[in-house]
């Protein structure tokens, strides 16, 4: 929605391809400029509760919007606020380009 097709194919390209790395929820967060969603987002719920019997959540996918000085959350926005809510120090496993 924000990228046309050929950018959009193209960053999706590149997020396959891209190593797994590191950061911090509070950073991821802060550079998203988003609001975070609380324990009563059914999606946030769903996800604490993977977290709490043992099971891994998907590494986020983020893309550096340079021109507007932020990162977009392409896919695990409901995850960093799951994250973020338990421990803002907590690193996450993300993809970004």
């Amino acid at each position: 929605m924000i990228y046309n097709d050929i950018v959009a194919k193209r960053m999706v390209e590149d997020l396959e391809d891209a190593p797994v790395t590191e950061f911090k929820a509070k950073d991821i967060f802060r550079a998203s400029r988003l609001s975070l969603l609380g324990i009563s987002n059914g999606h946030v719920k769903k996800n604490r509760n993977k977290l709490q019997n043992g099971q891994a959540l998907s590494p986020l996918l983020l893309v550096r919007d340079i021109v507007n000085g932020k990162v977009v959350i392409a896919d695990g926005y409901h995850r960093m606020c799951t994250v973020y809510g338990i421990d803002e120090d907590a690193i996450i496993p993300c993809k970004i380009v």
